[in-house]
């Protein structure tokens, strides 16, 4: 009997001193990580003040393949949500929310020199209030360079349980913010080294638009010279095959670039026309969208309305037949095809068409920040001349022409939709419009005035 007595006071004083080293024991927890990535702060601050790349980066999928995303909550910035779930213990179920983005996105420029945002926590790790905070510090002689420090805390209050927990806060809270973060290094690495401060893209939903389009390139030390000659070049046989098929153009000229190489600049000019149902040969063919191109690359029959197109029996393209990317052969050089159609995103550029590749590139950049997916090779960037340029009577420019740039995007991230606008759309931030040559908008009377009939994808965001 006096063992058992024994036995009942030794628990009682463990139980005892179990509970006074609970309340000695810390009510908060904090672990934090960092680095320093060769990325611009508003490149950082755009990749983690949303979650549609989330999944790209954080750690549960090394864990479990199988983890699942649901996106909710707002597009971008507080109140942006992501759910995930898993068979895996190690991973759980729990659900992150942006709860603040300081400063807002429009604010960072390269006079700021840090931000700072956080993401409330709901999984089964013990404590209360928990959230991840994500700082972020300019570094580096330009300026160009970002140290991220991503830490965790939590509140454990007067919960026993919870305040032990605090000493394996270096376990799951801390390998998920490491293992994540070394991941994060890896996204940002694949984004471009490109400023897109000023840009101001729109997401929009293009129509299905019925082209004619021919095939060039040009060496780039031939410069604006050599991409003029080309394009005219191109619009010429555009407008001579529109004339024959009956059909009339009926907007400004389109460019899909197909390889800007270091060398050689190749890319297709198009221009719509006013009738996807055209005549070739004396057969009917309803015009139908690209497709990506086959391993055969040799010519298949294109489907007519009211007759079956002629062989190809000797593998040359002739006209009323496909090429190898679906499109139809009008001529040896003009094709018809069913062009556009599903969102972009598009922003202007004022100025000469030397600018509208820094623009692609920037829109790029921009896309891969914000989760927006996109596929160069089967739906390629493509820039519309919007206005041209204005001439005084000496030959000097007096407003610069303006391009419409565009990335076709779909919605292919883990678990929602693509988001309806921009970030920039849904702050009412304004596209700028024409510029005179001093650098100032131009005035009602000496900017072009809009083709009345202009092509074009049209803007449904």
């Amino acid at each position: 009997m006096t063992r058992v007595l024994e036995f009942i006071v030794a628990l009682i004083i463990v139980a005892v001193v179990g509970v006074v080293v609970g309340f000695i024991m810390p009510g908060s927890g904090h672990v934090e990580r960092s680095l320093v990535v060769g990325k611009d702060l508003r490149q950082v601050y755009d990749v983690v003040a949303n979650f549609r790349t989330f999944p790209d980066y954080g750690v549960l999928r090394a864990y479990d393949p199988k983890t699942q995303y649901t996106l909710s909550g707002n597009a971008y910035g507080p109140g942006s949500e992501i759910s995930w779930s898993s068979e895996d213990l190690k991973v759980g179920s729990g659900k992150l929310t942006i709860a603040s983005a300081q400063p807002e996105f429009d604010k960072i420029d390269t006079t700021v020199n840090s931000a700072e945002i956080i993401w409330n926590v709901d999984n089964d790790w013990r404590g209360n209030d928990k959230h991840f905070t994500l700082d972020l510090l300019r570094q580096g002689n330009t300026g160009k360079l970002t140290k991220i420090t991503w830490s965790y805390d939590v509140s454990y209050g007067l919960n026993i349980f919870s305040r032990y927990s605090s000493m394996y806060i270096h376990g799951a809270p801390d390998a998920f913010i490491q293992y994540s973060m070394n991941n994060l290094q890896n996204v940002l690495a694949a984004v471009p080294n490109i400023d897109y401060g000023a840009l101001d893209p729109y997401i929009v939903q293009t129509k299905p638009t019925p082209v004619l389009i021919v095939s060039t390139s040009i060496k780039r030390k031939d410069g604006l010279d050599g991409l003029n000659e080309a394009t005219d070049a191109a619009v010429k046989e555009i407008e001579d095959a529109a004339k024959k098929l009956g059909v009339h153009t009926n907007g400004p000229r389109i460019i899909f670039t197909t390889n800007y190489g270091d060398e050689t600049y190749a890319f297709d000019v198009a221009e719509p026309i006013d009738s996807a149902s055209v005549t070739v040969g004396g057969q009917s063919y309803q015009l139908a969208a690209a497709a990506p191109p086959s391993l055969d690359d040799s010519a298949a029959p294109a489907s007519s309305g009211t007759a079956a197109a002629p062989a190809n029996a000797d593998n040359t393209q002739q006209p009323g037949s496909k090429d190898r990317y679906g499109r139809l052969i009008i001529d040896n050089n003009v094709r018809g095809v069913l062009a556009f159609g599903g969102p972009a995103l598009e922003a202007p550029w004022n100025g000469t068409a030397a600018g509208v590749p820094q623009t692609r590139d920037m829109l790029k950049a921009y896309a891969q920040t914000h989760g927006y997916k996109y596929d160069e090779v089967t739906n390629r960037l493509y820039d519309i001349l919007a206005q041209p340029e204005v001439k005084d009577g000496t030959g000097n420019i007096t407003t610069y022409a303006q391009f419409a740039v565009y990335l076709p995007i779909s919605d292919s991230a883990d678990g929602g939709t693509l988001p309806q606008q921009t970030p920039e759309q849904q702050a009412g931030i304004k596209q700028p419009g024409v510029i005179n040559a001093n650098g100032q908008p131009a005035s009602s009377s000496t900017a072009p005035a809009p083709a009345s009939t202009s092509a074009t994808p049209a803007n449904g965001g």
